[in-house]
């Protein structure tokens, strides 16, 4: 016992003393002319400890006593090797000076190839074996984010920019940072995809609240896998200088050769062959023998046609851990771009130290692709001094020290009050076009009323109506992010003098939600939803086409919902309903199209409004449950956020209908599963998303047409994109009390084709083609097939559709794309 107690306080002694003895060694870099070096790389020889210069060329890295090897590097300049020793704080500049790269002698015949593709051959068959050299690691990681704003409109969308500006700390000219962060991650990976990323700290200027958005995953890049995705940057994977297809993307020039530690370094040019290819420009160093990438400075600008950002310049270094594998010590990412009027420019860098290759995993980890615990944004400013890699600049200084007085008045009451008082004047554009947002900042608390514009509504069966709705939401519990949501709607029919309404909302319990919607209204036949109601009034009033069909439902509904265990989330619904088909009351229309005609409300007789179905009640149970086969997550103080999976997702529903259940007249049993994927990625050649769907009634001893299984069609020229639509299916026909098989399959090229011709690539078009199909024992088959263009999320396309019995039809189509819309119940 003494052993230990002595032991204990022998190792608190140590650890104490270290802390004590810990200097700083800083300094600044310069080139040859005196002008900073920016992001220069400090290393300790022999080891993978270092940190990075900022962008004034200064630096700062903690040491213990003792005697060291520093190394400084930086892309393009010859490595210095400094010794030091270090007895206390320690100022060392350092001056580096351009690589001198010597261009051997080499003859190239006429009609022979620069001496540059001899060694990208060489490294393309190397590429694939550095990519899985390493089975597993684990880092730390410093990464610091800085976004600028370096102009702006003084009003944008009828908004006071300058208002907006002084808030975020800007000057006057609404120029300056807006997002400024750092954080430290301890990373872990295992290959071939595997990442476990645990923030350690994390420090955001203006916020005493808020969570750094870097995250080291983001901002790796690796050139030896064949594609970099940057989804948000570029619709179309970027190809690496040394993938297997970067012949055909790619012309290289050699530059020469410098030697750094006994290693020659191949200085290579790289450019596209065409200004519009997915390719990067710039310089890549590979190094002889082993045709392993020493490091490379390469940029991607808006000819490529990338999204918002004009160049995108990426710059990453490799230092040896061990004795043959190099890893990244310091990456970074600089952009610059601009969107109608605003222009922004920044970097994200990351500083890569303490690599283990060997490090201890737990395979259970790894579901938990990122954790940021408690307080970790509770550091001060003397952890900060310490800790902090990369010193800040004096620009970014001064933005800490600016916004931490802001942050303290935009957490107060008084001010979060005026801004309220402010955004909740109500005004003529919000009462009729954009809705009125009642809202308390303080109390986390806010109501909607619907703008009254798009709440006067015409349809044949109530004529003109009015359909108003207010939804109150309330965060009820800021450490787990739950909401409290309550909703209500009113309408009224003034031809068929009805009067309806409902309360809704949904309520968070410990691990689920609780959801029930209690009253009455009208409701679409079809229970997809596939007709907007304000594309019914614009069609009625002006090309007298009622395709809405529509019928009453007084209802109690009451669903729980819960995730069971990551990506399996399952549920029960029950509902009681009583359901009323009505007739047109009203066939009013602004104009008079000739060969254009009303249709009754039931879609089985258009020219005859005889009843579809009887007045009746209905029970029904719904057991449903998902799973998209991943369980990965990410844990923040508010909770844990599940991930997209990369596998489908599947989906099962099972529906009983119970008779004299609460006077129930419905009695049967339907089942239907359906496997979806969006944005699978197929290289340079775009994404694919697809959706299959089959449903069965056994069991049926009673039914309803609002009961069958119905299908989102269209039978207009506008639709609304969704994973399981059809673009020319009638809205109603299809619908079926049996059985069905449906398929939709969409490629999206992401401008494959098009980006290939001048001028029109300017555009940024997107090809999309669509394949549907759909089976029932009532119509046998129907495929459609669709093609066309994408612009800005604007679809133009040509489709036509196919039936069994010979039928077919052709229409020109105008879509909106929706990104991840979900799919509509059929």
């Amino acid at each position: 016992m003494y052993k230990r107690i002595i032991f204990s306080a022998a190792l608190l002694l140590w650890v104490f003393t270290a802390s004590a003895q810990q200097f700083t060694l800083s300094g600044n870099i310069v080139d040859d002319t005196g002008a900073p070096v920016p992001f220069a790389s400090i290393l300790v020889k022999g080891t993978t400890r270092g940190t990075s210069a900022n962008n004034d060329g200064n630096y700062s890295l903690n040491l213990a006593k003792g005697q060291y090897e520093i190394l400084f590097k930086a892309i393009g300049y010859k490595e210095e090797l400094k010794r030091v020793n270090i007895s206390g704080n320690t100022k060392l500049d350092v001056r580096l000076a351009v690589a001198a790269y010597q261009l051997n002698a080499v003859t190239i015949r006429p009609g022979g190839e620069d001496p540059s593709y001899a060694i990208i051959r060489k490294a393309i068959r190397k590429r694939n074996g550095y990519l899985n050299e390493v089975n597993a690691y684990s880092a730390e990681v410093y990464l610091k984010g800085l976004q600028k704003l370096l102009a702006a409109p003084k009003k944008f969308l009828g908004r006071d920019i300058n208002q907006i500006a002084r808030e975020y700390g800007l000057d006057s000219n609404r120029r300056g940072i807006v997002y400024l962060s750092e954080s430290q991650s301890k990373l872990t990976f295992e290959k071939p995809d595997k990442i476990h990323e645990e923030m350690i700290s994390s420090k955001v200027s203006g916020s005493n609240r808020a969570f750094s958005f870097n995250r080291a995953s983001d901002i790796r890049v690796n050139m030896y896998e064949n594609y970099q995705n940057w989804e948000q940057i570029s619709n179309r994977p970027l190809v690496s200088p040394i993938a297997d297809n970067a012949l055909s993307y790619y012309n290289y020039k050699w530059l020469g050769t410098s030697e750094e530690n006994g290693e020659t370094i191949n200085k290579i040019q790289v450019t596209p062959k065409h200004s519009y290819d997915p390719a990067f420009a710039g310089i890549i160093y590979i190094m002889e023998d082993s045709w392993r990438l020493h490091s490379f400075d390469l940029e991607i600008t808006k000819s490529a046609n990338l999204n918002i950002v004009d160049t995108l310049k990426v710059k990453e270094q490799y230092v040896p851990v061990g004795k043959k594998v190099w890893m990244p010590s310091t990456a970074k990412m600089e952009f610059n771009g601009g969107i109608f009027g605003f222009k922004f420019g920044g970097y994200f860098i990351a500083v890569y130290s303490n690599y283990n290759l060997n490090p201890t995993l737990n395979q259970k980890e790894f579901a938990e692709v990122l954790k940021i615990p408690q307080g970790v944004n509770k550091k001060d400013s003397v952890y900060w001094q310490q800790e902090r890699p990369v010193p800040l600049t004096t620009e970014e200084i001064t933005d800490y020290q600016k916004k931490a007085i802001l942050a303290k008045k935009r957490e107060s009451k008084p001010y979060l009050d005026s801004l309220d008082r402010i955004g909740n004047r109500v005004t003529a554009n919000k009462l009729l076009l954009t809705g009125i947002l009642e809202r308390d900042r303080y109390k986390k608390q806010y109501t909607y009323f619907s703008p009254l514009l798009t709440s006067f509504l015409y349809n044949t069966v109530e004529g003109f109506t009015f359909n108003y709705n207010v939804n109150y939401v309330k965060q009820i519990d800021s450490i787990n992010n739950k909401y409290l949501r309550l909703g209500g709607n009113v309408r009224y029919g003034i031809r068929n003098e009805r009067f309806h309404g409902f309360v809704d909302g949904t309520v968070p319990l410990s691990g689920s939600t609780l959801s029930f919607a209690v009253g009455n209204s009208m409701f679409d036949i079809n229970n997809t939803n596939p007709t907007s109601p304000l594309f019914n009034t614009f069609n009625s009033l002006f090309r007298r086409l009622n395709q809405l069909k529509l019928y009453e439902r007084s209802f109690v509904t009451v669903s729980l919902n819960k995730r069971i265990y990551g990506g399996l989330r399952g549920g029960i619904t029950i509902d009681y309903s009583d359901r009323q088909w009505l007739p047109n009351t009203s066939l009013y229309s602004i104009t008079n199209l000739q060969n254009y005609e009303f249709t009754s409300n039931n879609p089985l007789t258009p020219k005859a409004d005889n009843p579809l179905f009887p007045r009746n009640q209905s029970f029904t149970v719904n057991l449903h449950a998902s799973y998209n086969f991943s369980n990965r997550y990410e844990t923040y103080p508010t909770g844990r956020r599940y991930l997209p999976s990369p596998y489908p997702t599947l989906t099962v529903n099972y529906t009983r209908a119970i008779r004299n259940v609460f006077g129930s007249d419905v009695d049967y049993n339907f089942v239907k599963a359906t496997l979806s994927k969006e944005d699978i990625s197929l290289g340079p050649i775009g994404k694919s998303s697809f959706y299959i769907g089959a449903g069965k009634f056994f069991g049926v001893k009673q039914i309803y047409f609002t009961d069958y299984a119905h299908f989102y069609g269209n039978e207009g020229v506008f639709f609304v994109n969704a994973p399981n639509a059809f673009l020319i299916l009638p809205l109603y026909e299809f619908s079926t009390p049996e059985s069905y098989l449906e398929a939709h399959y969409e490629h999206n090229f992401g401008g494959y084709f098009l980006s290939r011709v001048p001028l029109i690539r300017k555009l940024k078009l997107h090809e999309i083609v669509n394949v549907n199909y759909l089976a029932t024992p009532q119509i046998g088959n129907y495929v459609e097939f669709a093609a066309g263009v994408q612009l800005y999320g604007i679809r133009f396309q040509m489709g036509r559709s196919f039936r069994t019995d010979g039928h077919s039809t052709s229409t020109a189509l105008i879509g909106l794309a929706l990104p991840m819309r979900p799919a509509r119940p059929n």
